[in-house]
């Protein structure tokens, strides 16, 4: 089984996205650039795994298999660009969401490529970047027993790396992989994350994607 090192793995979506992967028996490393802080992070998971949630630096995490990145988003890039060399290779899955928020809204913040994940891919030429995670509701991901049922759109420029990362979303216990289309999709796929938040927000909900009709 692969490996799956977490950048910025401590926040609450990257611990989500940990739990529902160590769950379908992936062991994961949680990386920050504060080694304690995601060792604390680790230890806080008592439900009993098929794969294990270890905590480490960013360095550490980015030696795993897999890499996916949940830093925040004004930090994405210059954690990736300073761990190139690591992340050569490999596919990096990119869950960041650049947004703001005002009032009761959140809003998509458009980056100079036009989506973080294009950022990513920019910052990283020898590495596959893969879009996926966008619109989960972290308390959700993070209980097993809330009954998620949310669909993953996965989007990238290498086909190959598609099928890849889902049939790693389809083994994690309430996803379901919808394989959505290449890069050019990115900017669409994460502006949309704002929609999804400002609706919890407003219905004091935690609401995700799931498409119907389709055959898979």
């Amino acid at each position: 089984m692969e490996t799956v090192g977490i950048l910025g793995g401590t926040g609450p979506a990257g611990k989500g996205v940990a739990l529902r992967m160590a769950s379908a028996g992936y062991d994961v490393v949680l990386g920050s650039r504060d080694s304690n802080r995601a060792l604390e992070a680790a230890a806080s998971f008592n439900v009993p795994l098929k794969g294990a949630i270890t905590g480490a630096s960013n360095e550490i995490a980015s030696a795993c298999d897999l890499v996916v990145v949940a830093t925040p988003w004004d930090s994405a890039v210059a954690t990736v660009t300073a761990l190139g060399d690591q992340l050569a290779g490999k596919i990096v899955i990119s869950m960041v969401n650049a947004l703001t928020r005002e009032g009761r809204e959140v809003l998509p913040v458009y980056p100079p490529r036009g989506s973080m994940a294009a950022q990513l891919a920019f910052a990283l030429p020898r590495s596959e970047i893969v879009g996926a995670f966008h619109h989960l509701p972290a308390a959700q991901m993070q209980d097993l027993d809330s009954g998620l049922d949310a669909d993953v759109l996965v989007f990238s420029d290498h086909p190959d790396a598609i099928v890849r990362v889902v049939g790693i979303v389809d083994a994690m216990p309430g996803l379901r992989a919808v394989a959505a289309g290449s890069m050019s999709l990115a900017s669409a796929i994460e502006a949309f994350t704002a929609v999804c938040v400002t609706v919890n927000i407003r219905h004091k909900a935690h609401s995700y994607v799931k498409l119907a009709g389709l055959d898979k």
